[in-house]
């Protein structure tokens, strides 16, 4: 591991002012004042040490300038700077750009973004003491935008890493970084939530925060009270390129594991388990019977993927990973990706009333239009269409029917159904013909949820209808 576990021996430590819990060869402290206040000054003298600027050159420019602030929101004696670093090069001049890291062990291991270093032609790492040193890029994973980089030196100061899953929402973060190419910026604020899903990154539940990041922020560490790296600062979400008071960080376990992959191979390994997923609603959790709010409920299963060979069903609902509990779909795919290809996991999933287990081979994640169809007129404000075995095989299902035009305040406008989705079961049962389903529809309970599975742009996912009383 880069980071040595501290073997503590409480009856010969001694507790210092700063706070910090002196052993045999280092210090286990909490930056904790009388007041119950965090004293981030302190953790920045002590911590900062192993926080480092990146400057990189690459034939394409970085992620990490792409987004630039409004310049008319930057004040006048400021605005020249950020002119300066907008000017055209030229063509042929490389691009320049700046971000954060943090040292994970002393002979020279960096952690920063992959976003960072990505088409690097030239890595240059600053220290807080302004040593500069020449880094080569070991491996990164776009997947998680992670990257390991390393610098050829010895007894570097260290960061400490915060254990998993010890990340609690209202508690107190700091950032070091280096927003906008200042060094050792330093910026506090709460966490927001965790497990936070973004559409760039299925495989990281972030930690969101308050935490003012800005660009030149990212791949810098976000530190607990305890000064603890329990994260990779990221990502913003903004409108205008700056801080808006969203910043998302990569968990760090996820991004301990992603380094340890690099520094062994050089690449990353992601287990695979061939399903699609989706969020379990309060209307799906009671149209399948489950009596509270969680999991992932398995909207598709690949062919011939470990899914399928494991018997894996659509609408099964996994609860646990591993004994790990899933509480909302977000959360899966993190927890397949960190197993290794060929390594056996458990699932316990929840279908048709009861729990059951069902262990699993993992596989390895490689690099993984509808048909215009006549009307069909349907009794549930909707037009339907079959779809023939051309169609079929085009879109890769075994069957289906095509929803060519929902009606204004229908039954299927207020499940959420629309144009272009095919309905490929209905409350639990294969959806062949447009007659077939229309049959169904007659034997469909009133005023109760029932679960219907589409397929959407080439996703499935589950929604659920309701018939009203009044319908005839």
């Amino acid at each position: 591991m880069f980071i040595t576990n501290i073997q503590s021996a409480i009856s010969s430590s001694k507790l210092t002012m700063a706070g910090c819990i002196v052993l045999a060869s280092s210090a286990l402290c909490t930056y904790a004042q009388a007041d119950g206040l965090p004293d981030f000054a302190t953790l920045v003298e002590n911590e900062g040490k192993a926080v480092v600027n990146i400057a990189v050159k690459s034939a394409v420019r970085p992620a990490a300038l792409n987004a630039q602030p409004d310049l008319q929101q930057i004040p006048e004696q400021y605005r020249r700077f950020f002119e300066r670093q907008q000017e055209p090069r030229g063509g042929s001049r490389p691009g320049a750009g700046v971000g954060s890291g943090f040292i994970v062990s002393d002979d020279g291991y960096i952690l920063t973004n992959a976003h960072v270093v990505d088409n690097a032609t030239d890595i240059s790492v600053r220290l807080r003491d302004r040593t500069e040193l020449n880094a080569k890029l070991i491996g990164l994973d776009e997947l998680t935008d992670v990257a390991l980089i390393k610098v050829e030196a010895d007894d570097l100061p260290v960061v400490k890493i915060a254990e998993a899953d010890d990340v609690a929402v209202g508690e107190w973060v700091l950032a070091i970084g280096s927003p906008f190419g200042f060094d050792q910026t330093a910026t506090q604020g709460i966490v927001s939530a965790v497990s936070r899903n973004l559409p760039s990154a299925n495989y990281v539940p972030f930690i969101q925060t308050d935490v003012a990041v800005n660009p030149g922020n990212s791949g810098g560490p976000l530190f607990n009270t305890d000064g603890e790296v329990i994260g990779i600062n990221s990502q913003i979400y903004s409108s205008t390129g700056g801080y808006q008071g969203l910043s998302f960080a990569i968990p760090i376990d996820i991004a301990m594991n992603v380094a340890e992959q690099l520094k062994e191979n050089g690449r990353t390994s992601r287990g695979w388990l061939g399903v699609g997923i989706q969020d379990v609603s309060p209307e799906l959790a009671e149209s399948f019977g489950l009596d509270r709010v969680t999991g992932a409920l398995v909207s598709s299963v690949s062919g011939g993927s470990p899914a399928e060979l494991a018997g894996v069903e659509e609408g099964d609902i996994v609860l646990e990973f591993n004994e790990k509990t899933v509480n909302r779909s977000g959360e899966l795919p993190s927890l397949v990706g960190a197993v290794r290809s060929g390594e056996k996991a458990k699932l316990k999933i929840f279908r048709n009333g009861d729990t059951k287990l069902i262990e699993v081979i993992i596989g390895d994640r490689g690099k993984e239009s509808v048909a215009s169809v006549p009307l069909v007129d349907s009794t549930l404000g909707m037009r339907l269409a079959d779809l023939s075995d051309e169609q079929l095989e085009q879109l890769d299902m075994k069957h289906g029917v095509q929803v060519a035009q929902v009606d204004t305040g229908s039954v299927a406008e207020m499940a959420g159904l629309i144009e272009g989705d095919i309905i490929v079961k209905l409350n639990g049962k294969n959806t062949t013909t447009v007659k077939q389903l229309i049959d169904s529809v007659q034997t469909l309970p009133v005023e109760k949820p029932v679960p219907v599975l589409i397929n959407r742009s080439g996703n499935s996912m589950f929604i659920t209808l309701r018939l009203q009383a009044t319908m005839e």
